[in-house]
């Protein structure tokens, strides 16, 4: 039995889950070409904008205007009126498609990419293959875009970066306070690096090794001294801390690749399937919530 109701389906593959400016989450779903609003307390679900391309990860400039990150192409677009203006161009940078993306309160935009053509590579030799010990996919480059739209490497040879959360850095190294954490979903371990006052990242290090757990972690969401890990794996979601204990489970209908924490509830983003031969065709795609209050 899951823990989750399910809030909204129909769905192709759910992505980038945020709480956006007014209060409602917003998300994308990749192969309807579509940024959606969706209140959790009414279930009104609002098209924010449709376009010819694959949208991802979610932010806001500090003037409000909405960031969306369009895989296929590598680039930022940003919402002027009702179209996505090309905001950032990271084609040399992401050597395959772009993905998730932070963008925090000065505006900096965080930008991974697959580094690889992970589907391609399943297809090829299975998923189990990137289970094994001695699997060691190709690096990728972090792109960091300032909020002027200029583009920027800061970190490289991470395994698959796609998930990201800022917390609070309880050491008090790092100059802004901040702590950034990385999912590396090929390399099954979520990556911390302090955060220099202007976006920069430093001293990387192991956050947690969650293989052991099963986790291939997606999406995360920031919650207090923990992160939320959608384990692309299974039908759940865990609380992880530092170190990589478990401190909650929350379990889902079917496999979640993304989520966000919006108020008092924990939403999660769920699919049969990652795989595009799966969930393109179908819309079996899920916006589930729990309530953590």
């Amino acid at each position: 039995m899951a823990d989750t109701s399910v809030l909204r389906d129909g769905l192709h593959f759910g992505e980038g889950p945020r709480r956006g400016p007014d209060g409602r989450l917003y998300y994308s779903d990749f192969y309807a070409g579509e940024v959606h609003a969706l209140d959790l307390a009414t279930g009104d679900d609002e098209l924010v904008v449709a376009f010819d391309g694959q949208p991802s990860g979610l932010g806001w400039l500090p003037d409000g205007s909405l960031l969306v990150v369009s895989m296929l192409d590598r680039t930022v677009r940003k919402l002027v009126g009702d179209d996505l203006v090309v905001h950032a161009d990271i084609s040399d940078i992401a050597t395959f498609h772009a993905n998730d993306m932070l963008v925090d309160a000065e505006g900096r935009a965080y930008v991974g990419n697959f580094g690889f053509d992970l589907h391609g590579l399943i297809d090829e030799v299975g998923i189990g293959h990137l289970l094994e010990p001695d699997f060691d996919p190709l690096g990728a480059k972090l792109a960091l875009v300032q909020p002027d739209g200029t583009v920027a490497v800061v970190a490289e040879d991470l395994k698959f970066p796609n998930g990201m959360a800022l917390l609070p850095d309880p050491t008090g190294a790092s100059e802004s306070g901040t702590v950034f954490v990385v999912a590396e979903t090929a390399g099954f371990r979520l990556s911390a690096f302090s955060v220099g006052r202007d976006g920069s990242l430093s001293d990387r290090r192991v956050w947690a090794d969650v293989k052991e757990l099963g986790i291939a972690p997606d999406g995360i969401a920031g919650d207090g001294d923990g992160v939320w890990v959608a384990p692309a794996l299974q039908p759940a979601v865990f609380r992880i801390a530092e170190g990589g204990k478990v401190t909650q489970k929350v379990e889902t209908t079917q496999t979640c690749f993304a989520v966000a924490v919006v108020d008092d509830k924990l939403v999660c983003l769920t699919a049969p399937d990652s795989h595009p031969s799966v969930v393109k065709p179908s819309r079996l795609g899920k916006i589930e919530v729990y309530d953590l209050g």
